[in-house]
This record gives structure tokens, C-alpha cells and sequence, in this order.
């Protein structure tokens, strides 16, 4: 005879307190988040114990089973995460990191590009047009990731690209989407307008401190000053209308530690009305640069902490939280692309990487593009990338971040080190999940 059925907490709950004394849930294999007051709290606390509840007497018991935290006693949350990793494979999403050329204008001291080639050629521009009109058929999504060096130097490339791709996705009904790292230096109003109708509306711009503090770090190729300029062009892109995210980025090591909370004071200033600006904060890593020597990163104690103490503090000054934290909490987001089989890295001469990191390292160099659209694809390789996570690794198997990261948030970082790259989300996934809710209030 089959068991009775009852209702037991998913293996993917997270619980957190809030600064109400409310509590804020999180399922990482729905994405689900919720938020509980603190009279609520008891009935909430008692419904996830291991045991389990009998029936859904209660709308809070209801809630609780609709988001994913309870679920039927049947169920093999094993076998669900399977499927799920499964899902990675599907073959109707294409994920494209372009590189409109591999030139600089900025020489950051922690930079890891040694900057090869100028702008792309143009059997790669055929090539990626070909590429996208014969894959579109079967494709139900088109993402496009513009990275460099740094981008705008080859605004004219972008616009042909782009220009094509919209006009595939348009024919094919594809869902298409853009996005753009920049060092911000050419980002006028004009350049701004003109990425926003390419459909370019996620860009992220680095900001390590103010004035002297940053153009120490992000200096022009001939060592010019650039805090100024980008300081003006995002007070020029505030000022347009519609819908757009810019994330501000801010690469903190001992150097510019003591400096981030008077950035933070001044970009709240600049920006904490306009909840289109969001902050994000992460430490300078050693990742291969000429100067990784003399860098003085933060320890991986420092590093945790302040990311979040730093987000906490921008978030008291009122400004917003970049999308990126959120959405990198829902399924399979924080697998890194590098990982995924249908996400590849475009040179501007048209070979073919899996990480834009690691571009001298052979294992990185997966084939190359044709003029003609065809790709070349070194297998191994590719295997090499994205089959080292959970498939292997028992410990990420048993994890309740397991459907969000699948193991492999940097598969270059466990190629390096043997270790597990776990990402600094899960690390403090409570410090996280409070502090969502808290730029869920603004």
C-alpha cells in the first residue's frame, strides 16, 4: 500500500530573518521568494518542519506548497534537480558573446586582456550573420553579450550586427535580447540612444572610487584621467526616458577599500532616484593580468563580507540593488555561460572561446567561425567546460544551491585550482535574501 501522502519542506528552502523580524523564503529550485511578517512567522516556522503537515488547512500551508516550499512526500526532489541540469541542453536558446573588437582604451591595473586585435573582421561579421539566419529556425531565444576590450571603439560593428539580428529575430519571431559591458568613457546621450534602439538595455559600467581614487585604477591607455567623463555620461543617459538597467559596478581590493563608502555616498546622490542605476559589488581577482603580482586582493573572508556590507550600505543611502543579485538566484542562473552548450565567445577574427577570461589557454580555444556561418568544434574541449560540475561532484549533488549553479558557476576557476567555485550568493545566502527584501521596500 502507497504511503499517505503528505507535505514535507523541498530540500531547496532557504529561511531568512528580516530587519522586521519577518522572514524571507527562497526556493532554489523554482526561484520562488517570499516574504512572511512576523505574526505570520510561527505558523510558517512549524508548516517546514522535517516532519512535515498532514494537509493544507491554512492559506499560509497553501502558500507554502504553491511557491515550492512544501511538497508532496512523492516526489524525488533528486530526480527533479536531474531534469533541471538536463534542461541546459536545450537547443532552441543561443547565447553569443561578441567581441566588436579586441582594443582598449583603458589600461586597468587589474586588467587580465592583453588586447590582440583591433576591431572585427569581415568574414567574422558574415560569418555571425549567417550563423544566427540559419540557426533562427529553430531557435525560440537570441541572446547577444557585446564585451571587448571595450565595445563602443567599434560602435560601426555593433550597429551592423545588431541591425541584422533584429531583422532575423523579427522575421523568425525570436525572443532577442543585448547587452553591453563598457568602460563607460563613450557612452554619450547619442551612443546611449543609438544601443537603445539595437535593443541593448542591460549595460554595466565599472566605478571604482571617486576622482583621483578611480583614474588611478582605470586610466586611459595613456594614462588620462576618466572618472569625470563617465561621471557625466551617466548623468546624460538618466535623463532618457524609457526602460533600461544600468548596472554600476564597483572591483574593490585593500587599495580602494577605505575609499568605497564615500563612492557609495556619491553615487547615491547622483543616482538613488532613478531605480534604473543599481549597484554591484565584487573583489579584484588574480585571473592571469600582467600586474596579478602586485595586486593586493582582498582575502576570501574579506571579500565575502564586504561585498554584502557594502550593498547593505548603498541600499541604507537609498540606492538600488543591481537586477543581477536577484536574478542570479533563480534556476541555472548562475551557471556561468562558459558552461552552457549553447553559449559560445566570438573573437573579432572569428575564433571561438568558451570563457572571455582565459583567451591564451588552449583548452579555451573550442574552434573557430567561417565566413559562411559553419562553425568548427573541438568537442573535447567543449566537454571540458561544460561537464565538470554537479555531474562529477558529489558534494555539489547534495547542495541546496545544486539548481541554481549546477556546480559550474566558473568551471575555469575549478580547472585552476581543483576547487569548487561556488558563488558568493550562496556564500551569504541569508545576508542575500534579507537584503532583496530590503530593495524590494524602495
Amino acid at each position: 500500500m502507497q504511503d499517505k501522502n503528505t507535505y514535507v519542506p523541498s530540500r531547496f528552502n532557504v529561511l531568512s530573518q528580516t530587519d522586521d523580524h519577518g522572514l524571507v523564503l527562497y526556493n532554489s529550485y523554482n526561484g520562488a521568494i517570499c516574504y512572511f511578517t512576523d505574526t505570520e512567522k510561527e505558523e510558517v516556522i512549524a508548516s517546514l518542519k522535517r516532519s512535515g503537515v498532514e494537509n493544507l488547512s491554512t492559506e499560509i500551508k497553501k502558500e507554502l506548497f504553491e511557491n515550492g516550499f512544501l511538497i508532496s512526500n512523492r516526489i524525488d526532489e533528486n530526480r527533479r534537480a536531474q531534469f533541471l541540469h538536463q534542461s541546459l541542453h536545450r537547443t532552441d536558446v543561443m547565447h553569443l558573446v561578441l567581441l566588436p573588437t579586441e582594443a582598449c582604451n583603458f589600461r586597468c591595473t587589474y586588467c587580465y586582456e592583453s588586447f590582440p586585435r583591433g576591431k572585427m573582421n569581415v568574414e567574422t561579421k558574415s560569418g555571425l550573420k549567417a550563423l544566427v539566419k540559419e540557426k533562427a529556425a529553430t531557435l525560440a531565444n537570441l541572446n547577444i553579450s557585446w564585451f571587448g576590450g571595450e565595445p563602443l571603439l567599434a560602435l560601426d560593428v555593433i550597429e551592423e550586427l545588431s541591425t541584422s539580428f533584429l531583422t532575423t529575430a523579427s522575421n523568425q519571431k525570436l525572443q532577442y535580447s543585448a547587452d553591453l559591458v563598457t568602460n563607460g568613457y563613450y557612452l554619450t546621450k547619442d551612443v546611449f540612444l543609438k544601443l537603445l534602439s539595437w535593443e541593448i538595455r542591460q549595460l554595466m559600467i565599472t566605478i571604482d572610487g571617486i576622482g583621483e581614487v578611480h583614474d588611478s585604477r582605470r586610466h586611459l591607455a595613456g594614462g588620462g584621467k576618466t572618472f569625470d567623463k563617465i561621471i557625466e555620461n551617466l548623468k546624460a543617459v538618466k535623463e532618457v526616458p524609457g526602460e533600461f538597467n544600468i548596472t554600476i559596478r564597483v572591483n574593490f581590493d585593500e587599495s580602494n577599500l577605505q575609499e568605497t563608502s564615500k563612492l557609495i555616498e556619491f553615487l547615491a546622490d547622483e543616482f538613488a532616484e532613478d531605480k534604473r542605476f543599481g549597484v554591484f559589488f565584487r573583489p579584484v581577482g588574480r585571473w592571469g593580468g600582467e600586474n596579478d603580482d602586485e595586486l593586493p586582493v582582498c582575502s576570501q573572508i574579506t571579500s565575502n563580507r564586504k561585498i554584502w556590507e557594502f550593498s547593505d550600505e548603498a541600499l541604507t543611502k537609498g540606492m538600488s540593488m543591481s537586477p543581477m543579485i536577484s536574478d542570479s538566484l533563480m534556476p541555472t542562473a548562475s551557471v556561468c555561460y562558459a558552461a552552457k552548450p549553447h553559449s559560445l565567445v566570438v573573437g573579432a577574427n572569428g575564433q571561438l572561446y568558451k570563457c572571455t577570461i582565459s583567451m591564451d589557454e588552449e583548452v579555451n580555444q573550442v574552434g573557430k567561425l567561417f565566413e559562411n556561418g559553419s562553425l568548427m568544434l573541438d568537442y573535447d574541449k567543449m566537454a571540458a567546460w561544460t561537464t565538470s560540475g554537479e555531474e562529477t561532484d558529489s558534494v555539489c549533488q547534495s547542495c541546496f544551491y545544486r539548481p541554481v549553479c549546477q556546480g559550474n558557476h566558473c568551471p575555469l576557476y575549478r580547472m585552476r585550482t581543483g576547487e569548487r567555485p561556488c558563488p558568493f550568493e550562496k556564500r551569504k545566502i541569508k545576508k542575500v535574501l534579507n537584503l532583496i527584501w530590503k530593495n524590494s521596500l524602495h
